[in-house]
């Protein structure tokens, strides 16, 4: 029972996103006591990955967005000593906002359409006071359009009977529920924006071959894995150097990214990356290979030629590339699909720099420099909660965390107390920014991140082969406007289900998530639609479902900015809007360094001959391929909970 843990622990960490996660890991392979809690039902917080029914659970908690039940706050306070003050903590999420969710495709023909009463209410999503409704009229041409917009009806949920209790690593992630779903049909027209009819959908029209419906996706929802985050690893960057070091790349699989896409005058083209590439490329000539050689090269090892560029050290770095007299085609390349920058805030020297890491990256694993780990990014924190894990981290989920108990005298942390009333006390506390309260962080300025989540039926670039998976730069159409980063995913990374393909965008936010995004989605995409349409619009990918939201980014805020905040308590960021993961490895070490100085971060798992147990003579087994330390992640469902993977392992 969760009244039953332990009361002393060397470091509490609250919240399991991939910061905290690596932190707890390294700690515990240090051989601190430490105490993982997180308040949702499921590992990553912000970089947790969703099948497709989950996916709408998380949505429908969004949308209640209610106070997460407390314990009597009388309770708790008489537990707070006069020498002591409490800082409580938030009790419920606001990091996602402004979340919209559309989708395109119908219901089988043989399905029913539900009664349409209370259509207004139940076509509706709210989300931190955002009302979801159908595309209105400015977004659509002046002909009248159909959506479909689902609603959800999710099946009544009782308190978990685990609620609050002590778990072992083996924990459930969150529990998979297919949702109740209806289906109406809206025609929105320029005449009536306001206006919402629902009306029957015409199936007169016979089925058409490939024909994807949303009663498809629901019932192959546990093919997809949906990630909160979208993310790239560089395959010469410190988060595969930590996983490798650590032995934690055990615990996973990845796939290379296959193709590198560019954006350019209304097409998509595949940008050629190594030796081979640029030389096989139908798309430049003969006089643009040599000079996208030749400018390679030099960036591989630009430091060695200064005489190159300290006259440009001012200058943007797409100014630079004019100066190199490269064509506006090897430019564009270069600026956006290479060094992957902006060209209005981007030095030279930085330019200079992302180029050389891309190439460098170039090789080690494929011909892109960018892996993807297969089940969706929510898998690295899952995969540095197992390593905490196995050198005695506990976890608990569903565990929320009233306050932190301060001692007045000293200012240090002494000890937190739980929903249930518990103090536990600990030396140091490891916290994720979303945790923290109003008043904490009343001094804090918060950047934002727009996300798209896109279903689609086809790639934006059509090869040979149908699994492919491709990153895409599409530069802004304004001045000062941030490029939109695209990646599209394949059915064979475990992320979608079969013939579709599942589409991340991201970029800083400037308005709404839809807002921002929604011009590169019509660039790109064409929604699915019953009647014929345009030759032209057939060569787009049709889009199928489509999910907008902004996140917060918390990664530039730093330790001054927050309120009140004790010197034996560490704040850990969200996610940020780069491509990498550099920003959470860098913090992660940074953060242990200071709490443990002396010790090496996250070292490699002992050799097998070298541990000894207390109070056994016998020899140690050699540690076998199912040795949890050593294991290969390899779950057939997904691993989409740490509890299916325990399985996997001990098998």
């Amino acid at each position: 029972m969760a009244n039953s843990l332990p009361t002393e622990f060397d470091v509490v960490v609250i919240g399991t996103g991939l910061p905290e996660s690596i932190l707890a890991a390294a700690c515990s392979r240090s051989g601190q006591r430490v105490l993982h809690l997180d308040s949702r039902s499921y590992y990553g917080g912000n970089w947790a990955s969703f099948s497709f029914s989950g996916l709408l659970s998380w949505l429908k908690e969004y949308q209640q967005n209610s106070d997460i039940g407390e314990i009597n706050s009388a309770a708790w306070q008489d537990m707070i000593h006069e020498t002591e003050e409490a800082i409580t903590l938030r009790k419920k999420d606001e990091t996602i906002q402004h979340i919209e969710v559309f989708c395109y495709v119908s219901q089988d023909m043989d399905d029913n359409i539900e009664e349409t009463d209370d259509l207004q209410k139940n076509s509706s999503w709210v989300a931190s006071g955002t009302l979801i409704k159908p595309l209105d009229s400015a977004c659509m041409s002046q002909e009248t359009h159909s959506l479909y917009v689902t609603s959800y009806e999710m099946p009544a949920k009782s308190t978990p009977k685990n609620n609050g209790e002590v778990t072992d690593i083996a924990e459930t992630l969150v529990k998979e529920e297919y949702c109740e779903y209806k289906t109406y049909k809206h025609t929105v027209s320029d005449g009536a924006k306001d206006e919402i009819k629902p009306i029957l959908e015409d199936n007169s029209d016979p089925p058409k071959k490939n024909r994807i419906t949303y009663s498809q996706i629901v019932k192959e929802g546990r093919r997809f894995n949906i990630d909160l985050v979208s993310k790239l690893l560089y395959s010469q960057g410190l988060l595969i150097d930590l996983l490798i070091k650590s032995s934690v790349s055990r615990y996973a699989e990845f796939k290379n990214v296959t193709r590198i896409l560019a954006f350019r005058e209304g097409k998509v083209e595949q940008v050629p990356c190594s030796r081979a590439d640029v030389f096989n490329s139908k798309e430049l000539t003969m006089v643009e290979k040599r000079m996208l050689m030749k400018f390679l090269t030099f960036c591989s090892d630009y430091e060695q030629h200064p005489d190159e560029y300290q006259a440009f050290t001012q200058c943007s770095f797409s100014e630079y590339l004019k100066t190199k007299k490269l064509t506006p085609n090897l430019q564009h390349f270069v600026l956006h699909s290479i060094a992957m920058m902006s060209e209005s805030s981007c030095t030279t020297i930085e330019g200079l720099k992302a180029t050389k890491h891309f190439l460098q990256c170039l090789g080690r694993f494929g011909n892109t420099p960018f892996l993807f780990p297969l089940y969706g990014q929510g898998e690295i924190p899952q995969c540095f909660c197992r390593m905490c894990a196995v050198f005695g981290g506990i976890y608990c989920l569903r565990h929320e965390v009233q306050c932190l108990v301060v001692d007045r005298e000293s200012g240090r942390c002494k000890a937190i107390i739980d929903h249930l009333g518990q103090r536990i006390n600990a030396k140091y506390f490891i916290v994720e920014d979303s945790y923290l309260s109003e008043e904490t962080c009343s001094n804090v300025q918060y950047k934002q991140i727009s996300r798209a989540v896109l279903i689609t039926d086809r790639s934006v670039l059509k090869t040979d082969s149908d699994q492919q998976i491709s990153i895409l730069i599409v530069p802004p159409v304004e001045q000062g406007a941030c490029a939109v980063r695209v990646t599209e995913l394949c059915s064979s990374t475990m992320t979608c289900m079969k013939d579709t393909y599942l589409v991340h965008l991201t970029c800083p936010s400037s308005k709404t998530a839809r807002e921002d995004l929604e011009s590169v989605v019509k660039k790109l995409f064409t929604p699915y639609a019953e009647r014929e349409i345009d030759k032209e619009e057939l060569t787009k990918p049709r889009l199928l479902w489509a999910l907008y939201f902004n996140m917060r980014d918390s990664s530039g805020v730093s330790r001054s900015s927050y309120t009140g905040l004790p010197s034996n308590v560490y704040v850990c960021a969200g996610p940020d809007c780069g491509l990498g993961n550099e920003h959470a490895v860098k913090q992660a070490e940074t953060l242990f360094q200071e709490i443990f100085p002396s010790e090496e971060f996250c070292p490699p798992p002992p050799n097998p001959e070298d541990v000894i147990f207390d109070g056994d003579d016998r020899q140690p087994e050699p540690l076998g391929s199912n040795n949890i330390i050593m294991a290969k992640l390899e779950s057939s469902e997904g691993s989409k909970n740490l509890e299916s993977s325990e399985k996997h392992l001990q098998n």
